[in-house]
């Protein structure tokens, strides 16, 4: 089950702003928060306080709270990491290191009494998995996170941000990555030119970035990094279908209601014997087949339309294809709209015999 979270720097704004924001995040349906001790720096014991009111908060509003830790944290509060009594007596549900100690120490984390969540770092791509798992970890209590970037330009690439990630999924363990709220404006740190795992998310709808993350199958949970996404980000975030991929169309103006409809209320499925021209929902034409499609909007296809056979089509008019190519229209094709140029890319993500919906933008 997907899960969406918002990240709370309790040292930027009030502690009443912070618990606004939580509970604004908790009544859509928001269950994780990313949270981090690091950028406390050395004001941490003083801010610990307020820190344990907000965990309280995001606790009576089942939210799992985890948050970002280095070595040096550990050393700031003298800690052991064989004894993680302090993090759970705080109320967190686990945390993160985002640096880490050598292997060993993080499988013995994972056994902690607590069942508190050892989240490691997904971005690094080096083998810190595969050597924490030689020592035997307990597996339920070991997440994974990327990172995020708040330098424009040095967000993960799409290559290494999926291989890094297929790293953790062939080993089951929960993943994690981060989105970028535009109209946010701060992080835990003063660089604010947005907060994003990959770099190509960074102007992106937030919407698009939590389709792009869930329907790569390799991501469980989505945080906003930044603060505060305001309330209609945190909505469409929400809203995300986490089952079925939903592509943003643009209707042509002067469409059927019937082609609107076929475009919008149909659940379509990718037609298994591919075409390297279009994508083909093939059932419209069975549902559709007493309805009429005059010829309209015949102009030459390009790559991200949404097309429709006309009458002039015979048994194949009502069909629903979405162009994968440039090509010529021999006049038995209605253009009725386009996939919304921002989310083209997700096109890429469409597999043979898989569901999908377009929603008009």
């Amino acid at each position: 089950m997907h899960k969406f979270g918002i990240s709370i720097y309790p040292n930027q704004k009030t502690l009443e702003e912070n618990i606004e924001y939580i509970r604004l995040a908790s009544k859509y349906g928001y269950k994780r928060i990313f949270t981090c001790l690091i950028s406390l720096g050395d004001s941490i014991e003083s801010s610990i306080e307020n820190f344990r009111k907000l965990i309280t908060v995001a606790n009576e509003e089942s939210m799992e709270v985890i948050a970002d830790v280095t070595p040096d944290v550990f050393n700031a509060l003298n800690l052991d990491y064989k004894d993680l009594g302090y993090f759970h007596d705080l109320g967190l549900s686990g945390i993160r290191l985002d640096l880490g100690f050598s292997g060993i120490e993080e499988s013995i984390m994972t056994a902690n009494p607590y069942d508190l969540k050892i989240e490691i770092n997904i971005s690094t791509g080096t083998k810190y998995l595969e050597n924490i798992l030689s020592y035997q970890p307990k597996k339920q209590n070991l997440y994974g996170c990327h990172n995020f970037y708040p330098h424009e330009y040095t967000g993960l690439s799409r290559e290494h941000f999926m291989k890094c990630s297929k790293q953790f999924k062939e080993h089951n363990i929960r993943t994690a990555a981060f989105v970028n709220a535009p109209s946010a404006t701060f992080g835990p740190w003063p660089t604010t030119e947005g907060l994003c795992t990959l770099e190509e998310h960074r102007h992106l709808n937030i919407a698009i970035q939590g389709k792009d993350l869930i329907h790569n199958g390799l991501i469980d949970d989505v945080i906003i990094a930044n603060c505060y996404a305001s309330e209609n980000e945190l909505r469409i975030l929400s809203e995300v279908n986490t089952d079925v991929l939903t592509i943003g169309v643009i209707l042509e103006e002067n469409i059927s209601l019937v082609e609107e409809k076929i475009v919008t209320e149909e659940l379509h499925f990718y037609r298994g014997d591919v075409s390297d021209y279009v994508v083909r929902s093939t059932q419209p034409r069975v549902k559709y087949k007493e309805k009429s499609f005059p010829s309209k909007n015949t102009r030459t296809i390009k790559k991200g339309d949404i097309l429709i056979d006309n009458d002039l089509y015979n048994r194949y008019a009502g069909e629903l294809q979405i162009a994968l190519k440039d090509r010529p229209n021999n006049g038995k094709t209605n253009v009725v709209g386009k996939i919304n140029p921002d989310e083209l890319f997700l096109l890429n993500k469409l597999r043979p015999w898989q569901k999908f919906r377009l929603k008009k933008v």
